[in-house]
């Protein structure tokens, strides 16, 4: 087995949750296991980060040639447009972090149902069961 069959089992380096028929949902296994997911995650951003600032102060030396330097204004603002997504979902890391604390985490904040293991091992960070999401998409794609 190649190293990316290996890891597709693996989010952030966290193997999915197996949740027994009858254990009860979000109990403090599921939570725990959230919670080292949504860290893991939350430090490969971080490092994403750190490589970033280090980049740019290594290459934001004048280039003479315009076309050298148009390239890396490009590139940079393409990083910098990178690293504000990725602020975004630290924001949304952290926010889930916060539901895991307050033992709110795994519900839907609009029908207040439970989003399901499987859901949140796709998306930690989802707050919408799939029927309000759906609708949410639905909505944003009418006035979109």
């Amino acid at each position: 087995m190649n190293g990316y069959q290996a890891e597709s089992h693996l989010y952030h380096g966290v193997p999915p949750y197996q949740a027994s028929d009858d254990e009860p949902y979000m109990n403090a296994d599921q939570e725990a296991h959230f919670r080292k997911v949504l860290n893991a995650w939350r430090s490969e951003l971080m490092e994403e980060v750190d490589r970033t600032v280090d980049h740019m102060k290594v290459d934001t030396v004048l280039c003479s040639d315009p076309n050298d330097r148009a390239t890396q204004e490009s590139d940079m603002g393409l990083e910098l447009r990178t690293r504000e997504r990725e602020r975004k979902l630290l924001e949304k890391i952290a926010r889930a972090l916060r539901k895991i604390d307050d033992h709110e985490y795994g519900y839907c904040e609009v029908c207040g149902v439970e989003i399901g293991v499987g859901r949140l091992d796709a998306r930690p960070t989802a707050d919408l069961c799939i029927d309000c999401k759906t609708r949410q998409e639905g909505r944003e794609h009418l006035t979109a």
